[in-house]
C-alpha cells in the first residue's frame, strides 16, 4: 500500500467515527423522556415554550433548559413571533427518527408483530 493509500483509509475511517459519534450524540439527546415528549409535539408542527410545557407536563424551567439543549445541538430552530419564541423540528431526518422510536415503542407495548 501506498502512503496515499493510507492516509485515504484513514480520512475514511475519521469520517465513519466522526459520524457515528454525531448520531450518538444525538439518539443520548433523543433518550431522555422529557426531550422526546418535546420533539413528539414539535414534528406536529410549530409551538411556543408555554404550548411544549402543556403538552409535556413538565415544569416551564425545564422544559427551557431541554429546548435549550436541543436548540444547540442543532435538532430544534427557533423563531421571533412578537414576544414569543416559536420552536420547529429542524429536519425530517429527525422528525422521522423521533415517529420510528415511538413506532417501535407501539409495537413491543401492543405486543405487534415487526415488520419492514
Amino acid at each position: 500500500m501506498s502512503a496515499g493509500t493510507d492516509l485515504a483509509g484513514a480520512q475514511v475511517s475519521q469520517e465513519r467515527g466522526d459520524r457515528l459519534e454525531v448520531a450518538a450524540s444525538v439518539l443520548a439527546l433523543l433518550a431522555d423522556r422529557t426531550r422526546l415528549a418535546l420533539m413528539e409535539r414539535l414534528a406536529r408542527g410549530e409551538a411556543d415554550v408555554t404550548t411544549l410545557t402543556e403538552a409535556c407536563g413538565a415544569a416551564r424551567p425545564s422544559v427551557s433548559q431541554h429546548l435549550a439543549k436541543l436548540r444547540l445541538a442543532g435538532l430544534v430552530t427557533t423563531r421571533k413571533d412578537g414576544r414569543r419564541v416559536v420552536y420547529a423540528v429542524r429536519h425530517g431526518h429527525v422528525r422521522r427518527l423521533v415517529d420510528e422510536a415511538l413506532n417501535a415503542a407501539d409495537h413491543q407495548l401492543g405486543s405487534l408483530p415487526p415488520h419492514d
